[in-house]
């Protein structure tokens, strides 16, 4: 007899991961020592502004950052980093958003730096101002944002930039630390995927970020509503002021030191614009204990095992006449399909349907599917799941 896992004690088909860490299909596998930690976290109870407090601790060492915070995921993060730069310190501030009348509110990105994620930014209030053109993707030799288009759209009612960490970004953060920096503007990164390699935890704080977002349910294992914000101490203090539970009476609250200093702060503000986006102490645990693990982990052999995953399975499908892959990527290798949709029994997106609908559904990457690719991450596969891939692509595909 096999036993029923969860899934399917709860009639839900378990997938095939093979697109990576993606939030829809459940990020990565949590970290067996995580996992038990939350089991013993859930058994009492905690003070979970100290746990908060240890946490930015372990945070900063990793980081080099000043100070640092566990959000319910990346995104949430990204929200606080807005609303602390928007309200700063001052309680009345944080008392009024996410209305933002009378109150500086502009985050400044460049525009090939625009995705549906800077929505993150408006939650909080902020109102988006982009800046710059997409010249160099529709290839016309030019630069997509110029340093100076930064500068000249920085004002009194900017609270903050926002830049999105990927490849293709640019201009480079450092450059656009020192433009914002000469106007007194903190820089916000959104790296939430851009773990690995590990020396990324320090590469954005390094280039002068003043907060920088990552996932803590992708490559650092943790539970997978659980991000983390690092950066400056005052900034950090104001994300903590407007995510915690704040129903206290001033006479006997006492925040630990190390994550707010109570004189800075004219009265407890109350229930932030965060306060919906809390995170246990079961989670707190997880994290802190993933983080812990993730540091000390050998990605280089880690990569070369995800490398020679994606090399078999590029051999594997060779034979394959009406398709041609080729292996990408750095620290986690990827591999690419690209379906001759002359040849082929089934075009790209009919391939990527079909794994998904098929019995187990296996999800693949799909970002390029107009293009008529698709990409196959390793990261995420059990052993033997390559094969049950493989073995698919040939019945759709043959």
């Amino acid at each position: 007899m096999t036993t029923e896992n969860v899934y399917q004690r709860l009639g839900v088909e378990e997938v095939i991961n093979a697109a990576g860490t993606k939030t829809r299909i459940g990020g990565s596998l949590i970290r067996p020592e995580a996992a038990d930690a939350m089991r013993e976290a859930a058994n009492g109870f905690a003070e979970i502004s100290e746990l908060q407090a240890r946490a930015s601790e372990l945070i900063r060492d990793v980081t080099g950052a000043e100070a640092g915070y566990v959000t319910s995921g990346a995104s949430a993060g990204l929200t606080m980093a807005a609303a602390a730069c928007i309200a700063g310190d001052d309680p009345e501030k944080m008392r009024q958003l996410p209305s933002t009348d009378g109150i500086p509110d502009r985050i400044v990105v460049p525009r090939s730096h625009r995705s549906s994620y800077d929505h993150a930014y408006r939650v909080a209030g902020a109102t988006i101002a982009d800046v710059g053109a997409n010249d160099h993707r529709l290839g016309t030799g030019a630069e997509n944002t110029k340093l100076w288009e930064i500068d000249a759209a920085i004002d009194e009612e900017t609270v903050a930039v926002g830049y999105m960490q990927k490849p293709s970004t640019d201009p480079p953060l450092a450059e656009v630390v020192e433009v914002a920096h000469r106007h007194d503007v903190p820089v916000i990164v959104d790296a939430a995927a851009e773990l690995p390699p590990v020396e990324n935890l320090r590469r954005f704080v390094d280039a002068g970020a003043d907060l920088v977002a990552f996932s803590g349910g992708k490559a650092i294992r943790g539970p997978q509503t659980t991000g983390i914000l690092a950066g400056r101490k005052d900034l950090i203090r104001s994300t903590a002021l407007q995510h915690l539970d704040m129903h206290e009476h001033r006479a006997i609250w006492d925040p630990p030191a190390g994550l707010i200093d109570s004189d800075a702060v004219d009265g407890i503000p109350g229930q932030g614009v965060g306060r919906g986006m809390k995170v246990s102490k079961e989670e707190l645990v997880g994290l802190i204990t993933a983080l812990d693990l993730f540091v000390e982990e050998d990605f280089a052999a880690s990569s070369r095992k995800w490398r020679a995953q994606a090399e078999g399975i590029v051999d594997d499908v060779d034979s394959l006449d009406c398709v041609s892959t080729r292996v990408d990527g750095g620290d986690v290798a990827t591999v690419v399909v690209t379906v001759d949709g002359a040849a082929a029994p089934a075009s790209a997106t009919d391939v990527v349907r079909r794994l998904r609908t098929g019995s187990p559904p296996i999800f693949v990457g799909s970002d390029d599917i107009e293009r008529d690719q698709f990409t196959i991450n390793p990261m995420c596969l059990a052993d033997g799941e390559a094969d049950v891939l493989v073995d698919r692509l040939y019945e759709i595909l043959s």
